[in-house]
């Protein structure tokens, strides 16, 4: 056997069926074995494997045992005269094999190869070669020097950005995205050191070929798309900590006693400004719509409150203190509870859940209102001003961020009309084309083009390949989607890296699959295009169902004295409403099919009422009954669970 691919992988499913399709095409020559090393995900990646790609000797871990763990796995039951560690976010080209392969029989001396790396918008990614991190080369990065000279032979040693990107090189430090290795060097070095559970593995590996005599390359004539996907985000506090303590570990297996110290207090002085100024940053980011909204409610109210007083005291007199140091206070952080309950905070900006945020905030407060005694009931007319001009306020600001910003720094909406291209053959390009329409409520334009030199004759395709930038500036294009059936990877990077400078992104449409993907980050999850299920247990939606299920506990407790007349079982309603509140169940749920179906379907809490409930018919069929939990997960809105609980009221007091 020549080459042995392994693939390790961790809840990364729609990604790895992309990059799989991309190995199965360049595994023509040379001869090679894949492997996926699967670290007990959860998101159905090991069931793909064995449906769409049953080639591929798939290695089920029953914990997440890490990269290097999951790698050695695969080495020891390899069987290649070389290995290649691949990351399952890559795109490889058809000859990028092939290419690779040869590199390494006419070049004895090479312990490893490296490749150009593109990101999902087609622009070059520096960590496709790197320099040794010397305590030096650290304190460059790290404070920001190598970025500001990223040229320069003292300071950008770090990515080696002297070295030209498209001339083979021979480096000190190669990716672990892509990284093909002699067996023999393995097996005279050492595989990968599990001390390593994610991060700086591959810097360490590089540098023990290095040590026993070998040479690392950095060869740029074949190039794979590579998404830059982790298991937490690079702006993220855990990942600042897990990679700099990567590069700690390293620096004191390798480096003198003294230069280990001085990379060790560099890089703790790295991790405790990178935490501080993530966690300033995320902070900022989060706080500052809220506090806005807060200051505009407080100075809104306080003046509504003078105005009010001058029409309801015309001859003198005012609200107790009380009221602006105590109530509006309370009124507002109800206010903004439900609005971040509801998702009006989550980017991009929906105003419905603005508007939704503040029915239900205003609806607490009235409950809350009722329950007090009539010394702190100062007036129902002010939270009635302060509903509108806090929906005044707060929409007007988002509207004059969007309008400012007017892109995705701020942004309202879903941008659900979106103009876009599919590249691709007749048949593979109508299938993409309708996963797109069903994914986008509203898309404003979906145009064909065809990968080969001429325009068909079909009155759907606008155009071909070659006028791919005309095409993108005169139809307004913002999402270029290419069909992998039809276009070879090669094409695609070829494509993506020409157009890179225009606004647009870029996707790939594996075969026969439900997903597109693209984007600059594995991370960017609006640009994984799934024909999915999940509505129901987005963040967003779970948060207003259980808020949801509070208030409907809160006012079914209120007018119990009355419902007991009406619901069919009383003494189960008070028992329901415990279980409720306690998070044992949910009021509105799947419907009933003995349990038959509902593993496919997102997990949710039982519910005491079911979509059924607002049928006039009690006999349903299984198919039936399966549809409408199909749509119930689909399509969810707090307006469905609304509407399930006022058409079955006489059912609340349900035992089930």
């Amino acid at each position: 056997m020549k080459l042995s691919i392994i693939i390790v992988n961790y809840n990364v499913r729609y990604f790895l069926e992309q990059c799989l399709y991309s190995v199965r095409l360049a595994c023509q020559d040379p001869e090679a074995e894949v492997f996926v090393v699967d670290n007990n995900s959860v998101d159905g990646s090991a069931d793909m494997v064995k449906k769409k790609f049953p080639e591929v000797r798939l290695i089920e871990n029953q914990e997440n045992l890490g990269f290097s763990k999951a790698n050695n796995l695969a080495i020891q039951a390899s069987s290649g005269d070389y290995i290649l560690l691949l990351n399952p976010d890559t795109v490889v080209e058809k000859d990028t094999f092939t290419k690779t392969v040869s590199f390494m029989e006419e070049h004895p001396e090479a312990g490893a190869l490296g490749v150009k790396m593109i990101d999902g918008k087609g622009r070059f990614l520096p960590e496709s070669k790197r320099g040794l991190p010397t305590p030096l080369v650290a304190f460059y990065k790290i404070f920001g020097f190598s970025a500001l000279f990223p040229r320069s032979r003292v300071f950008g040693r770090y990515h080696l950005g002297f070295l030209h990107e498209d001339q083979v090189h021979q480096v000190d430090i190669l990716s672990g995205a892509f990284m093909m290795l002699r067996k023999e060097a393995l097996e005279k070095t050492g595989l990968l050191d599990e001390t390593f559970f994610m991060y700086g593995e591959d810097i360490d590996l590089s540098y023990r070929l290095i040590k026993a005599g070998y040479k690392n390359y950095y060869f740029p004539l074949t190039r794979i798309i590579h998404y830059k996907g982790e298991s937490t985000k690079k702006s993220s506090v855990n990942y600042v900590f897990t990679f700099y303590r990567a590069m700690v570990i390293f620096a004191r297996k390798h480096f003198s006693q003294q230069n280990a110290r001085i990379f060790s207090f560099l890089i703790h002085l790295a991790i405790y400004l990178r935490a501080f100024i993530a966690v300033s940053f995320r902070f900022f980011q989060r706080a500052i719509l809220p506090v806005a909204d807060a200051i505009l409610l407080f100075a809104g109210i306080y003046l509504i409150k003078g105005w009010w007083e001058n029409i309801l005291f015309p001859w003198g007199g005012h609200y107790p203190s009380e009221f602006i140091s105590v109530a509006v206070p309370v009124y507002i952080l109800v206010w903004l509870f439900s609005i971040f309950l509801s998702g009006g905070y989550d980017r991009p900006v929906k105003l419905l859940k603005i508007i939704q945020g503040f029915a239900l905030g205003t609806l607490v407060i009235l409950v809350l209102y009722s329950l007090l005694s009539e010394n702190y009931r100062f007036s129902r007319a002010m939270i009635f001003f302060g509903l509108l001009w806090g929906l005044f306020s707060t929409i007007t600001l988002r509207l004059l961020l969007h309008y400012v910003f007017k892109s995705r720094i701020f942004r309202i909406g879903n941008h659900s009309n979106k103009r876009f291209i599919v590249i691709g053959d007749q048949e593979e390009a109508e299938r993409v084309a309708s996963l797109v329409r069903n994914t986008f409520l509203n898309p404003g334009f979906i145009g064909l083009v065809s990968p080969s030199g001429s325009k068909p004759a079909d009155d759907r395709y606008i155009g071909n390949i070659r006028q791919i930038h005309e095409i993108i500036e005169i139809y307004g294009i913002e999402e270029v989607i290419f069909c992998a059936k039809d276009i070879p990877s090669a094409k695609i990077i070829d494509l993506m890296s020409e157009q890179q400078n225009l606004p647009v992104e870029f996707k790939i449409a594996p075969p026969e699959s439900l997903s597109i993907i693209g984007s600059k980050n594995i991370n960017t999850a609006e640009d994984l295009f799934i024909i999915n299920i999940d509505s129901v247990v987005k963040r967003e939606n779970q948060r207003v169902k259980h808020f949801f299920d509070l208030i409907v506990s809160l006012s079914l407790l209120i007018l119990s004295p009355l419902l007991i007349f009406i619901v069919s079982q009383p003494g189960g309603l008070f028992a329901n409403i415990f279980k409720v509140i306690i998070r044992k169940r949910s009021w509105v749920g799947y419907c009933d099919d003995d349990g038959i179906g509902l593993e496919k379907l997102p997990k949710i809490k039982k519910g005491i009422l079911s979509p059924m409930d607002v049928l006039p018919s009690k006999t349903l069929d299984r198919g039936t009954i399966h549809r409408l939990n199909l749509l119930y997960a689909r399509d969810y809105q707090i307006s469905t669970d609304l509407n399930i609980v006022m058409k079955g009221i006489r059912k609340t007091g349900r035992n089930n």
